[in-house]
């Protein structure tokens, strides 16, 4: 016999509001009173979906230090969860003067964990994470976002407010500007909503005659402006100069990449390393583009401002299967692979080919794809292979990584 959801015992009725979306909660929350505060069970719904959700990969209770409300919380790792995985830098005008092009995001113990990438430079395909942003709550349920500016704060620390001013860690704000696309920059006013001024807020110092000089002052300055040619300009300036000062960081925009790791239909999808002739450990995008081909960047590239050519494109995905033309053969034998010095030498067999293309004179080139799911390619040109690797594991994480000491 069928019961109504009023006739079920409360504990089964919110086990069973835990297993709807926020938005189908706050509907069933206007259909009567005694629903509506049903609703409200912080703990016994909404810390049931926060420990659902990202239990196996966050400790829930530690954020905010256990001391703010369930419902914030899901709202606040339901927007921190499109940051997880990896991002590239965009828009900068000089590579010499930005920090790494790629970052990675992954899930702290009561914080989001924002990490640089870059090659180690030690003839091996290991790659530094080295941690530079952290985005957590405060226990009275502000964000939190702090930028490490010199790589030195031990993640999962609690900052010092106190000390905050005089270290390498720089408030933020974390803007997402659509799903795919965030911009960080500093947070002035960061300091001004944790330290207000007595007398910002009115409060009377006893120098009643100073301050009356002061609005006096304040008058005739901003009477002067409006009336003299260029005012406003030159107050303009000064206020951009001192804004200068003040700033310790550019604001940087990233892009998502979404597609960071190869497909069984899409093989050579991905971020992918390798060595080029230089012995420098490089790090590759590779796009499959929509009219059926292609085509292989540098990230370093990728965060440019300017157009920059890619390494290699394909007009085609369609792999050329074995065996190979007598030509095909001696092509891919007379090779020499580059890949690390340190690693084991062993014999790549070669499932599929293709025929690709540079901006350089010449161009051509081949793209051999392996049995073990990487790809190497090489041109014409010289005698050369760069043997990939990729940059990500299966689940998401960074392969062959080094952690700072």
């Amino acid at each position: 016999m069928a019961l109504a959801l009023c006739d079920i015992p409360e504990d089964l009725q919110l086990r069973i509001l835990s297993f709807l979306s926020p938005t189908e909660i706050c509907s069933f929350a206007c259909t009567s009173k005694r629903f509506a505060s049903l609703c409200r069970e912080d703990r016994k719904i909404w810390h049931v979906m926060c420990d659902r959700r990202w239990g196996k990969k966050t400790q829930i209770q530690k954020w905010g230090d256990g001391r703010i409300a369930y419902k914030l919380l899901y709202r606040t790792l339901k927007r921190l969860e499109n940051l997880i995985g990896f991002w590239r830098l965009c828009g900068r005008a000089n590579p010499a003067d930005s920090s790494p092009p790629l970052v990675f995001f992954e899930w702290g113990s009561s914080f989001v964990l924002g990490s640089r990438v870059l090659a180690t430079n030690d003839d091996t395909y290991r790659v530094r994470k080295t941690p530079f942003l952290v985005l957590g709550i405060s226990p009275e349920g502000r964000t939190e976002n702090f930028l490490d500016l010199d790589g030195n704060h031990r993640s999962g620390v609690p900052v010092d407010l106190s000390e905050l001013e005089r270290s390498s860690l720089v408030p933020v704000d974390v803007n997402f500007m659509g799903n795919g696309h965030i911009m960080v920059e500093e947070n002035p006013c960061f300091f001004r909503d944790e330290q207000k001024s007595p007398v910002c807020k009115g409060s009377s110092s006893g120098d009643d005659d100073e301050g009356g000089e002061d609005v006096v002052s304040e008058m005739y300055t901003q009477l002067a402006n409006r009336t003299s040619p260029g005012g406003d300009r030159r107050r303009k300036r000064k206020k951009e100069k001192e804004r200068q000062a003040r700033i310790k960081w550019e604001p940087e925009h990233f892009i998502k990449v979404s597609d960071f790791s190869p497909t069984l239909a899409k093989p050579l999808q991905g971020l992918w390393k390798g060595f080029c002739e230089g012995r420098n450990l490089e790090l590759y995008l590779v796009k499959y583009d929509e009219v059926g081909g292609v085509v292989c960047k540098k990230v370093e590239d990728l965060s440019l401002s300017r157009q920059t050519s890619p390494v290699f494109w394909t007009p085609n995905h369609a792999f050329i299967r074995s065996p190979f033309s007598v030509e095909e053969e001696l092509i891919l034998d007379s090779r020499i692979h580059i890949t690390s010095l340190r690693g084991e030498v062993h014999e790549q067999v070669i499932s599929g080919m293709l025929y690709m293309n540079s901006s350089f004179d010449p161009g051509e080139g081949r793209v051999w794809l392996y049995e073990n799911g990487t790809f190497g390619f090489g041109f014409l040109r010289d005698q050369f292979i760069t043997d990939l690797k990729r940059v990500a594991l299966e689940d998401g994480c960074l392969a062959d990584v080094l952690l700072d000491a």
